[in-house]
């Protein structure tokens, strides 16, 4: 078969990289390693990846609590630059009004490490920490998230224009993973579900909603 040419050569899937730490920003230590994390808003891990739809690529930036695995943050843009990470930074800080001392975490990418998302960061009071280099699994946590992301909904559809991400995306994290999809870390609960029964010490978020009751 090798001979008369009869081999089904595999369809080479187009590739692009989301990670550009060629840059003079400052670049942080990773201050997740070995650390115990215990409580919401203790660490936060952010990430971007590409969707790809008829013409072109979208980017999705992601943050998502370490804790409980929810994704609190995220935005969609057609170009891979700082707005992208801010707006999904912005989202999680309404969404959670994190404490300062929250460790956001993120590889080493310019998108993290401008003087923009810096500014931002340190305004609220996060610590700062970013993966080594060429190790991903020092943001094994973000790195889960997308490939469910892509196994369990990007791969599943054939987007084609930015409408149809903009539609699916949104829906897929907060109705899909956010509320549904089980996580053995969490004694197969979904992360919603898994902060909710948090006691009100470890849920800054529900304590806030008891008061305002």
């Amino acid at each position: 078969m090798r001979e008369k040419g009869w081999i089904c050569r595999p369809r080479k899937k187009r590739w692009i990289t989301t990670t550009n730490s060629n840059h003079d920003c400052t670049i942080y230590p990773n201050l997740i390693k070995d650390v115990a994390i215990r409580a919401i808003n203790q660490v936060w891990v952010a990430d971007i990846t590409y969707i790809h739809i008829l013409t072109c690529f979208v980017y999705l930036a992601t943050i998502l609590d370490a804790f409980s695995r929810k994704a609190i943050g995220y935005a969609l843009s057609r170009h891979i630059d700082t707005n992208l990470t801010l707006n999904a930074l912005r989202m999680a800080i309404d969404e959670r009004q994190p404490h300062q001392g929250c460790i956001h975490h993120s590889d080493r990418g310019v998108q993290y490490a401008s003087c923009e998302y810096v500014k931002e960061l340190t305004f609220y009071g996060f610590q700062i920490s970013m993966s080594r280099k060429g190790n991903p699994y020092d943001n094994a946590y973000a790195e889960s998230f997308i490939k469910t992301l892509k196994s369990e909904e990007v791969h599943l559809w054939e987007y084609r224009t930015m409408a149809d991400v903009q539609k699916r995306i949104p829906y897929f994290i907060e109705d899909v993973y956010n509320q549904k999809r089980l996580h053995s870390s969490l004694g197969y609960r979904p992360p919603c579900e898994f902060e909710a029964m948090l006691p009100l010490t470890q849920n800054p978020c529900q304590s806030t909603l008891i008061t305002s009751l």
